[in-house]
């Protein structure tokens, strides 16, 4: 049996903006959340000294990153939620990367992308300096963070996606705003 595809929600940004922080926020309210695939590859890519990195190998990494999406959201997809699902970027956000970063978005990932399906409403945290900070595997400038933000509103309306930019508050203002527009 197939989920309701209208439960399956996408809050993208830029990195840094607060989605981690957002999503642990709707996890504590018993919300089923997904996190991001591009910070696991990137750890596990570190850790066994692989090349698939955005520093390193771009195209490695967003190949690793869209396959990852597409197996996360295919998982999902067969299970049955009652309630919202929330997911750390959606596969729009790797093909939004690619356009970044100047790499040919192959057909066969637009085609594969349209088949997953998300809810049309998708959350967008705006980049916000007061929260920006680097780690390990968050390399970018704000400024390049910015620009991904762009990038992936871009991409999110070029698709047919109605963005709702969340506003810049509290963690829990930003879960009461999110909450207040899905179906639960």
């Amino acid at each position: 049996m197939k989920r309701d595809i209208s439960k399956l929600y996408i809050i993208t940004g830029g990195p840094g903006a607060g989605k981690t922080t957002l999503l642990d926020e709707l996890n504590k309210y018993g919300l089923t959340t997904v996190p991001e695939e591009g910070r696991r590859i990137i750890k596990e890519q570190m850790e066994s000294g692989e090349e698939g990195l955005p520093w390193l190998n771009k195209e490695l990494f967003a190949k690793l990153m869209f396959e990852e999406s597409v197996k996360t959201y295919q998982k999902l997809n067969q299970s049955i939620h009652l309630k919202p699902v929330f997911f750390d970027r959606g596969i729009w956000d790797t093909l939004g990367y690619m356009r970044l970063e100047n790499i040919p978005v192959p057909e066969v990932m637009i085609t594969k992308a349209r088949e997953m399906v998300y809810n049309n409403n998708v959350f967008i945290l705006p980049p916000w300096k007061g929260i920006y900070e680097n780690d390990p595997e968050r390399k970018q400038s704000i400024e390049k963070a910015t620009l991904t933000f762009e990038c992936m509103k871009e991409m999110y309306q070029e698709y047919g996606f109605n963005i709702i930019e969340v506003p810049k508050v509290t963690v829990e203002k930003r879960a009461a705003f999110i909450l207040d527009r899905v179906l639960i």
